[in-house]
């Protein structure tokens, strides 16, 4: 089975708020986000973002340049669904951010809490990086949050890498300036505790 084809199952199969990684509110990211960049006019990609709510909270922020990127048509569906009538206020985007082509230097906020750590070789990881440096404008902030170096090995079925927060800022290399790091202790729908890390990084310049 396929990347896209094993995401659509799981979106397929399991509700939004059955799967490990649900939160009802994506409080600590949208808190980085407004810290990054108040600027309501901010353009921000959620990558990943499968039916994360994340997206509704920036909405009610009053966040106006909103991109939600997925594999999984699926997911997309249950978020414009979730959404009603504000989706057209976003723009939802049924892509592989490995590949999607992606306006160069455009973006203020790349924020993902559900794709780098499913990224367990070097070459995808290598690509990964090459789309922040392509697609982030300089002076524009990239959060990542991924599982933390105590964090769980496999996640839906999957290998997933860890992370402590200067192993993560050397994958990305230079040219991105550390700005904060917030270790949190998710609780999944059942009840399970899984250790991430977020790090927040400036693309030097601007």
């Amino acid at each position: 089975m396929g990347t896209k084809e094993h995401w659509e199952q799981v979106y397929r199969d399991k509700g939004p708020d059955q799967v490990s990684w649900f939160q009802a509110e994506a409080r600590l990211s949208r808190e980085l986000i407004e810290r990054a960049a108040p600027d309501r006019d901010a353009a921000i990609l959620d990558v990943g973002a499968g039916a994360s709510t994340l997206v509704d909270g920036l909405l009610a922020a009053g966040y106006r340049r909103l991109t939600v990127l997925d594999l999984s048509a699926a997911a997309l569906a249950r978020t414009r669904a979730r959404l009603g009538i504000h989706a057209a206020r976003v723009a939802l985007l049924e892509a592989d951010v490995l590949d999607v082509p992606l306006a160069p230097q455009t973006l203020d906020v790349w924020h993902d809490r559900a794709v780098f750590h499913f990224l367990t070789d070097d070459e995808r990881r290598a690509r990964y990086v090459a789309q922040v440096r392509h697609a982030v404008r300089p002076g524009g902030h990239v959060l990542v949050a991924t599982f933390a170096d105590d964090g769980p090995l496999r996640c839906s079925g999957l290998d997933v890498a860890r992370y402590s927060p200067e192993a993560l800022h050397r994958v990305f290399g230079g040219g991105f300036e550390p700005v904060a790091s917030v270790r949190e202790d998710h609780v999944t729908p059942a009840g399970a505790h899984q250790a991430f890390v977020y790090c927040l990084c400036r693309v030097a310049g601007g």
